[in-house]
């Protein structure tokens, strides 16, 4: 069994509120969850009304699997024009890890 997970660093456009900030982040999560199959949330920075952090994680039996939708999700942020993409951060955990 492999674990890969994403933390993404997400600076937020034209954002002047949280309530802003949450018409641009909850479509992100809730698209993420529907196309891939994983589970994600906004994980960090949720007092600051420019900046998001968003925590993905998904289990997978094959490492080229596990990859692949790792690689779509990363894809799919990078290519939002609402945000621009700081930093990712991705990790990568097997059962076998001690």
């Amino acid at each position: 069994m492999y674990v890969g997970t994403l933390s993404f660093d997400l600076l937020l456009g034209d954002v002047r509120s949280l309530k802003e900030k949450r018409s641009v982040v909850r479509p992100i999560v809730a698209e993420l969850h529907r196309k891939f199959a994983v589970s994600v949330a906004e994980t960090g920075d949720q007092e600051l009304y420019r900046r998001a952090e968003i925590g993905l994680a998904v289990v997978s039996g094959d490492t080229g699997h596990l990859t692949d939708v790792l690689d779509r999700c990363e894809r799919m942020i990078a290519g939002r024009p609402e945000v621009e993409l700081l930093s990712v951060r991705r990790r990568l955990h097997s059962d076998e890890d001690d």
